[in-house]
């Protein structure tokens, strides 16, 4: 998992990737570097390890200049962060790659290139393909068809981008389960992991599709498909403002991003709901006729967007009377499937390349699913191009690697998509017409929740001192109470759990003591008065409860009970209202705590890797 950005222009690009660099951050951050080429031929190289100033601070000192260069921020997978295992890796003093992704067979290519006399000095996967690349260079002699014949024995997942000091005026890349696009300027074009990473030089982007081979010069782009023939890849303008990258007035992106809520949820409604129904024709063209068809939905993805789809079982099985299961897309593509028929593959992704939801998804369209729709956030990504149906997210860039905006707004597409299916299997109009009212009055819900920033912030500071937390929730709050645990272990690394509250007479409430703060989650629904006799239980046990509840629901502070009234929401919708203060607890706490709250230790944003 890391991130790439290459640029061929007739300026010098030092500072187009370096700029490139800190908007991939998010990406990977154990180290990071940069190649050059310069006017006399010689690839200048950087690397450091730790984060993309370490590398910004090295430049500084020791200027590379030059109109050609790759550049990336790495996120370990082979090798532990060091300066030997940083990008960009070079075989002899004028071959340089990056890579994102893994090879499966580096160990065979390896110990054949190392019979052959080249030399490793890394302990990356990385190495082997650029030895691979100057082997190959020597006998054909041009840069291009070195790459060509170099990925034919590659298995695994990669994005490369390729220079050498012999042929000084363009990159090679090409791409096989990991993302890559090109940026398209005036006299120069570059390549990026991200479209976010080259937005201060351009708004028009060519995404590459699987198999893809290119040859980017400063004045032209041929692409060659995995067949070898040359393919026409169509550009497209980037549609969200340039100053999503940046965190304005707000102290993190996680902070900004949790504040943008109310605008992106509003946006993912836009055109796909009306004052009272949901337009399905949204979904695609196609929409209709399957989801006519439809008699089971499979619901694949992971982390957060595993937990969204959790809570999306709840309303689909409700509103629309249809089987659903939901499943980690890791787990779901290594054992034997027992397929329903006219079965909706459903798969949600914040990135869109996710290596196991992307092979997952792959995977069921050779299996005989009835159709695959994608939630997804990114335009031109993988997953939306291989999907039957999509229903594009409007959170805009996410920058904080712990999701919020993502998370909202795949729940709110999510909704839309349940009331589409559910209108084919029964569901009123009049209680079509009630959620989506309740729907549209969300982003301003959300806005009211925001207001209680300030009470939320002075509670987190109970948390100052803890290393453990328990969240509980009942019915569709369960997996809320799921992903309110994992931003709080994410960002401030304090070890916490979930559990449906119903089981907490089943084991956990061994660990209830007055150091175990218990989080709970109570809309005032059908659930609330067996939610408040799991609260005694807690409480009973000398247990500290921190609760997130109804105005109506009836539960007053006492003492070892906190309570923040949130205001009056729809059982249906309630499950996004109810994220959104889970989201600012865990922030106060983590900056209470000291953390890096945007890039946490040991994770990455886009998950690119299995």
């Amino acid at each position: 998992m890391c991130g790439i950005v290459g640029a061929v222009s007739e300026r010098d690009v030092q500072g187009i990737l370096l700029e490139g660099l800190r908007r991939l951050e998010y990406r990977g951050y154990d180290s990071a570097g940069m190649a050059v080429l310069d006017g006399a031929r010689v690839v200048q190289r950087a690397r450091e390890v730790g984060k993309v100033a370490s590398l910004a601070a090295a430049i500084e000192a020791s200027p590379l200049t030059g109109h050609v260069g790759i550049a990336h921020t790495r996120w370990a997978t082979h090798g532990e962060p060091s300066q030997l295992n940083a990008h960009p890796h070079m075989s002899g003093d004028r071959l340089a790659i990056v890579h994102n992704g893994i090879i499966e067979n580096y160990q065979d290519l390896r110990d054949e290139l190392k019979a052959d006399g080249f030399e490793f000095t890394s302990q990356t996967d990385t190495e082997v393909v650029v030895h691979l690349i100057q082997k190959n260079y020597r006998e054909l002699g041009r840069l291009y068809d070195a790459v060509k014949a170099s990925i034919a024995r590659l298995r695994g997942a990669y994005a490369l981008a390729v220079v050498h000091a012999d042929e000084p005026d363009h990159v090679v890349v090409c791409r096989e389960g990991s993302p890559l696009v090109v940026g398209v300027g005036i006299g120069e074009n570059f390549i990026a992991s991200d479209q976010l990473a080259l937005l201060p030089v351009t708004d028009r982007f060519m995404f590459l599709e699987e198999g893809d081979l290119a040859d980017i010069h400063r004045d032209h782009i041929e692409v060659h498909n995995r067949d070898g023939e040359l393919a026409e890849r169509s550009i497209t303008r980037f549609e969200h403002s340039a100053d999503s990258a940046d965190k304005g007035e707000y102290r993190h992106f996680m902070l900004k991003e949790i504040n943008e809520q109310p605008r992106v949820i509003k946006a993912t409604m836009e055109g796909r709901v009306t004052e009272s129904s949901v337009l399905e024709q949204a979904l695609g063209t196609a929409a209709g006729k399957l989801l006519e068809d439809v008699r089971h939905v499979q619901i694949i993805a992971c982390g957060t967007s595993y937990h969204a789809g959790m809570v999306a079982r709840y309303w689909i099985e409700d509103l629309a009377g249809v089987p659903c299961s939901v499943e980690v897309a890791s787990e779901f593509r290594y054992r034997k499937h027992v397929i329903q028929k006219d079965t909706l593959f459903l798969c949600i992704s914040q990135s869109g390349e996710t290596a196991d939801t992307l092979a997952a998804l792959r995977q069921a369209k050779k299996a005989g699913f009835r159709a695959a729709l994608a939630i997804c956030n990114v335009p031109g990504s993988s997953l939306v191009r291989e999907s039957d149906l999509v229903i594009m997210t409007q959170a805009g860039p996410e920058i904080g690697v712990a999701s919020t905006k993502a998370f909202t707004t795949q729940l709110v597409a999510l909704l839309i998509f349940t009331l589409a299916l559910a209108r084919h299997n029964g569901l009123s109009e009049e209680r079509e017409a009630d959620i989506v009212k309740a729907l549209h009055l969300v982003p301003g819900q959300v806005s009211d929740v925001l207001a209680l920033d300030g009470e939320i912030a002075e509670i987190s500071k109970r948390f100052m001192d803890k290393y453990h937390a328990l969240f509980l929730g009942r019915g569709s709050q369960f997996p809320v109470a799921m992903e309110g645990a994992l931003k709080l272990k994410e960002i401030s690394y304090i070890h916490a759990e979930a559990y449906p509250a119903g089981e907490l007479k089943h084991g956990p409430l061994a660990l209830v003591d007055s150091e175990m703060p218990v989080i709970t989650v109570a809309p005032n629904n059908n659930m609330a008065e067996k939610l408040k006799s799991n609260m005694e239980e807690v409480r009973a046990r000398g247990g500290e409860l921190f609760v997130f509840a109804d105005r109506s629901a009836d539960i007053t502070p006492e003492d070892n009970i906190h309570v923040v009234q949130l205001p009056e929401v729809h059982e249906i919708t309630a499950p996004i209202v109810y994220t959104v203060p889970l989201q600012l607890l865990s922030y106060h706490v983590a900056v209470l705590k000291g953390t890096d709250v945007d890039q946490p230790r040991n994770l990455a944003k886009s998950v690119t890797v299995e």
